[in-house]
């Protein structure tokens, strides 16, 4: 069988793409996997990296702000739908797997014209711009959250959850006595969190419990000079990246993070207790719906972007102290988690090939 999986643009779209190509591998090592991407985009780096053949196309984004701008963006789009026909046609792909992001829209309308049966996986509870078009070209939709039948036709939706990182359950919980808070905002940082936790820093200090903040690259220089003016307090352990995330997450008792799909995915898979602030910085709003998913569950504390510097880290530590509170948030949370996600889209996707052949 032959897979055409197209999408990219950030890490969001790019793992679950790279773990549902994983999932076909194992199921069907003989799987022959092609990735189309977005020339300049992370996953014409990631996606090799991973083991997987990836060919760019020059599509791009729309300029919402200069549209006069966009003649030349049309062009792109229509060169990049070109090259999808002629890679289509040279790799005849069983079934088409479209994730979201600029390529994935030239792709998977291409593959759908010259019928080629698409699955859709959509990671955020508010669907995204390219799988909305595509919502009338695809066979199936796979979704992360209930609910999505007013993006999508809903005899086309199958709740499977997102995939997560395949090692994050084997971390190792060490026994140091203190409770643990660990503050994450991707691997670039996140300026409002960072901020709040600079604010705080007195306030961390005297408090028992350890703190791992992971700063982001962009934030770390500013972050560690803020660590050291406070006296480089041992139990604040301030990193820019954190390569060792099953174990990191093991020992937390309280999470900071951003609402990206992936973080809520793996936040729920492990049952941790979180306070989640969303990016404002993203299409849609779509970090808010993935967050309110689980407020609405009582699974989790939000904290809006604009509130942090003021609630973020008194939250945190009134949170992480309430033993009761936090019990309860790591039994619903828990009860969100759907599992084996990359598998069952895996098999979807091969249930698709084999009705085509």
């Amino acid at each position: 069988m032959k897979y055409l999986i197209s999408g990219g643009g950030t890490g969001g779209h790019i793992f679950p793409a790279v773990s549902i190509a994983n999932a076909l591998r194992e199921l069907d090592p003989q799987a022959d996997i092609l990735f189309v991407g977005a020339l300049g985009r992370m996953e014409m780096e990631r996606v090799p990296q991973a083991g997987y053949k990836i060919i760019g196309l020059p599509v791009r984004g729309f300029n919402r702000a200069q549209p006069w701008k966009n003649i030349s963006v049309l062009i792109d789009l229509l060169r990049s739908m070109r090259m999808a026909r002629r890679i289509i046609r040279d790799f005849r792909p069983d079934v088409g797997v479209g994730v979201g992001g600029y390529a994935s829209g030239a792709a998977m309308k291409v593959a759908a014209r010259m019928g080629v049966p698409i699955l859709l996986q959509e990671q955020n509870g508010f669907a995204g711009v390219t799988n909305k078009l595509l919502r009338n070209d695809a066979a199936r939709i796979c979704v992360a959250y209930p609910g999505m039948e007013r993006f999508f036709p809903a005899d086309k939706i199958i709740l499977t959850g997102n995939p997560v990182r395949q090692n994050l359950t084997s971390g190792v919980r060490r026994d140091t006595g203190r409770r643990t808070l660990l503050i994450i905002g991707g691997s670039l940082g996140a300026r409002t969190i960072n901020r709040a936790v600079i604010d705080a820093l007195p306030a961390l200090c005297e408090a028992d419990i350890d703190v791992v903040w992971q700063t982001g690259k962009t934030y770390y220089e500013r972050c560690r000079e803020a660590w050291l003016a406070a006296g480089s307090p041992a139990h604040i352990e301030c990193r820019d990246f954190l390569s060792d995330m099953p174990d990191r997450y093991a020992q937390a008792d309280l999470v900071i993070s951003r609402a990206g799909a992936s973080s809520i995915s793996e936040l729920c898979l492990l049952g941790k207790p979180a306070i989640l602030v969303p990016s404002p910085n993203v299409a849609e709003d779509h970090q808010t719906h993935n967050a309110m998913a689980l407020v609405r569950k009582d699974a989790a504390v939000l904290v809006r972007d604009d509130e942090a510097a003021e609630r973020l880290i008194p939250t945190a530590l009134s949170l992480i102290r309430d033993t009761d509170r936090l019990q309860q948030l790591h039994t619903n949370v828990l009860a969100l988690a759907e599992r084996d996600s990359a598998r069952r889209i895996a098999e979807e996707v091969m249930a698709l090939a084999k009705s085509k052949k």
